[in-house]
């Protein structure tokens, strides 16, 4: 009796099948949320553990809800608003998360320039500049299936920060106290640091990316959008959903691991105050060792060079839909030279910002501000698309992951309230 041939997604390998997803989560602890986790731990130690994991499932809902976007309709998250909604929404939408993901692209160059001048005595402001051109060379001229392949592997970076925890003296038993009993005090101090969190974990740019990725993924295999293959969904969606939880957990895994290195170093040293990645590298040094500090220092350039390209990328692929530009990273340079414009404007904004000597907490400050601003609005437009039965056809997401939307949706507009009123 013969047996049933595998299917096209059990015969893909695992780093095949882990895409979007992972890159899109690994992304997420770029060099400003690492300063982010960073001061929280040395601030507060193990107490606010739990908010990651609080975190974790909000954020696998939205972000699954995007991919799904991207697959089933073959469109991003601009372009689905630029057909179906207000064009004042769409304009307003993209013009903060442009403002935001260049302020970001700043905070992260400036960061990985930095810690290199740590490791590499030298000009901080050439390193920067250096990274953004690389990067943007390497998203214009590498192909996409080759340029995705290297940003899956860039994830591997994010492992020292959990190396980093095993060679740390961590009291396990605070820390597991930290994380299974919720402590927090209505304060200014633990109120802005839970903004911090959130903010930083749900970020806006993170919803324009894994949709367009998804986009690409169809085209890279020549596959049509769900909405016109629903035949092909099952195994599709169960890809997405495991690409996703799978890298929004490793996400999760990391900035826990960040906050329980700096908790058992740096609050337990009585250092409370970290202004910055770079910072939190340097102050691990001492207390920690020169290898706790080398994987921390790498870490950040690691994921700086994983989220630099998403940033720009993210912010090429909204603006590409608004205004009708051909886009995708699977385009030639000269298919696509607005996309591509868009990526080293970007990005070498994101370089000017270093130059002129801007305050990195007061870009970080502001970053958070817009991101705090767009996120809420921007939530509510994605789970109103991916319900719509006129743009997703018959996939429009089930009631289960709807209320997941929802959930992380109304946390948003929480902490945006929390923000503003702080």
């Amino acid at each position: 009796m013969s047996e049933t041939a595998p299917s096209e997604e059990e015969q893909r390998s695992l780093v095949e099948v882990l895409g979007p997803g992972l890159i899109t989560g690994a992304a997420d602890d770029d060099p400003s949320g690492i300063g982010t986790y960073s001061q929280v731990g040395a601030q507060f130690g193990y107490s606010l553990a739990w908010s990651m994991i609080l975190a974790l499932p909000l954020l696998v809902s939205i972000q699954a809800i995007c991919a799904r976007i991207g697959a089933t309709t073959g469109r991003g998250i601009a372009h689905n608003l630029r057909r179906h909604y207000h064009p004042a929404l769409l304009r307003t939408m993209v013009a903060l998360l442009l403002v935001a993901n260049v302020i970001n692209l700043g905070a992260d160059l400036g960061a990985m320039g930095a810690v290199l001048a740590l490791l590499i005595p030298g000009p901080e402001h050439l390193f920067v500049l250096l990274f953004g051109v690389a990067s943007v060379l390497a998203e214009v001229f590498v192909s996409y299936e080759r340029y995705a392949r290297i940003l899956k592997w860039t994830t591997l970076s994010l492992f020292s920060y959990i190396a980093v925890v095993l060679v740390a003296d961590v009291d396990w038993s605070a820390a597991l106290r930290g994380l299974t009993v919720p402590s927090f005090a209505l304060d200014r101090d633990h109120t802005m640091a839970l903004v911090a969190i959130f903010g930083t974990t749900i970020s806006p740019y993170l919803f324009f990316w894994q949709a367009g990725q998804e986009v690409e993924e169809r085209h890279r295999r020549h596959a049509k959008p769900l909405c016109i293959t629903p035949r092909e969904a099952g195994p599709e969606l169960r890809r997405i959903r495991n690409d996703t939880l799978t890298g929004m957990a490793f996400s999760n895994v990391t900035a826990l691991s960040i906050v329980m290195a700096t908790a058992a170093t740096l609050h337990a040293s009585g250092l409370t105050e970290i202004q910055s990645a770079q910072q939190a590298a340097a102050a691990l040094r001492p207390i920690a060792g020169d290898f706790a500090f080398a994987l921390f220092a790498l870490g950040i350039i690691g994921t700086g060079l994983l989220a630099v390209p998403v940033l720009a990328g993210s912010a090429a692929y909204a603006v590409s839909e608004t205004f009708r530009w051909t886009e995708g990273l699977d385009r030639r340079p000269r298919e696509a030279k607005a996309f591509y414009a868009a990526i080293a404007l970007a990005t070498l904004g994101g370089v000017a910002l270093n130059l002129i000597d801007l305050d990195p907490m007061r870009a970080l400050y502001w970053a958070a501000v817009v991101n705090g601003l767009l996120a809420p609005p921007l939530m509510v437009v994605t789970m109103m698309i991916a319900r719509n039965p006129r743009i997703m056809g018959r996939l429009a997401i089930s009631r289960r992951l709807a209320v997941g939307g929802w959930l992380s949706t109304v946390a948003m507009w929480a902490v945006a309230l929390l923000f503003l009123l702080g």
